[in-house]
């Protein structure tokens, strides 16, 4: 088991209603908000109405039109300005986890007087940052209870995780009704997103038992529950612990003690999006089946059996490989049956950037450090067997 050093200071406001707690919640950071969301979704359900009535009492400044995939340049550079010239106090995100993504870059660049590319790239320590809070929409990202952030910068087709203890959200709201109105291929593509942060942390070298129940649950619970809010979105109960898990999925929880596995899939993901600007978890989809199959070996498989006995219910008593190899074939077919497409054609990539984007993976990624080490040549075949 792993030395580790652990903290996590987000209050989370959970369940029905959670949003009415908003005045209360932010009164001790200030009165000079800075409001920022997405395409426009909130204001169709009423959300943003019903900020504007509940902040009544303060400044609100607004920083619409944060994409997914979130942007260095407009969003996190306009934001970063709009906070030193009107000396916001606190940055509220309303929405996704790339609103919420973008502003943690926000709050850590309002404390910055150079280029805030430094800290996101961390050539620079985050000393200081504006608090940040959220009112969740999707489930998905985890990064409402997370200091992580991913920061996407076109012009150089990088997309970065960025940390810092800073930048944990103060508070977050979620309220699982929020999610009702989510789109069956949103709430598929969530799903996705949490069940490989799970992954990224369960195929690894040094696991507990611990740990991997807890991993092995929430998987299940992801499932199940994806099933269920996609037969029903206005299932209660299902977007209730399906939010919730996702919440625990990405802020490290899951893997106290074990060793370090690399996070493999999200580093070849974040060029995908980066060069082709696809959905996060769509891309994490795509590539996972790909990538177990590429790294099954001698030494892999005892996880792989794990992982499809305990997940999948597959038949214990069956040749160990005939296991890991019925359990990557669930995996994709499950991703199958909540509708996410498969193959990287289907969402708009074909091969003509290959070698471009394994070799900045490979350059950026940090791959000869994982669980199963991933040289450009590795990078390369696991994305070609994906198309």
């Amino acid at each position: 088991m792993q030395n580790f050093d652990y903290m996590t200071p987000t209050r989370l406001i959970f369940g029905k209603g959670a949003v009415e707690k908003l005045p209360d919640a932010i009164r001790p950071y200030g009165k000079r908000v800075l409001l920022a969301y997405g395409g426009g979704s909130i204001k169709k359900s009423g959300l943003y109405d019903k900020v504007k009535v509940l902040l009544a009492d303060c400044e609100i400044v607004e920083l619409p039109g944060i994409h997914p995939n979130p942007k260095y340049d407009p969003s996190v550079l306009e934001g970063v300005r709009l906070c030193k010239e009107k000396k916001i106090d606190i940055v509220l995100a309303v929405g996704g986890g790339s609103v919420l993504d973008c502003c943690k870059a926000i709050a850590a660049g309002a404390k910055y007087d150079g280029d805030v590319w430094d800290l996101v790239t961390g050539e620079k320590p985050t000393l200081d940052a504006l608090p940040v809070a959220d009112i969740l929409t999707l489930a998905a990202t985890g990064s409402e209870f997370d200091g992580f952030a991913v920061i996407s910068r076109t012009d150089t087709n990088d997309k970065i995780g960025y940390f810092s203890e800073k930048v944990y959200p103060a508070f977050s709201i979620l309220d699982p009704k929020l999610t009702f109105t989510v789109s069956k291929r949103q709430t598929a593509a969530g799903c996705a997103d949490a069940m490989n942060h799970v992954m990224e942390q369960y195929f690894t070298g040094d696991t507990t038992l611990l740990n991997d129940g807890i991993c092995e649950s929430m998987l299940r619970s992801l499932m199940a529950n994806a099933r269920a809010c996609l037969a029903n979105p206005e299932d209660y109960r299902a977007r209730a612990e399906m939010m919730l898990a996702c919440t625990y999925g990405c802020n490290g929880i899951l893997a106290l003690g074990n060793a370090y596995s690399g996070w493999p899939c999200h580093a070849m993901e974040h060029a995908l999006s980066a060069y082709y600007d696809i959905t996060h978890g769509e891309g994490l989809a795509i590539i996972t089946p790909p990538w177990m199959r590429h790294i099954l070996s001698d030494k892999t498989l005892p996880r792989f059996v794990k992982y499809g006995v305990n997940i999948f219910g597959i038949d214990a008593t069956l040749p160990p490989r005939e296991i890991a190899e019925k359990a990557i074939r669930a995996t994709h077919d499950f991703f199958v049956s909540i509708g996410i497409p498969m193959t990287l054609r289907a969402v708009g990539i074909d091969e003509s950037r290959i070698d471009e984007m394994a070799h900045h993976v490979a350059e950026t990624g940090g791959l000869e450090d994982a669980w199963v080490p991933l040289a450009e040549s590795d990078i390369a075949a696991i994305f070609r067997a994906s198309l």
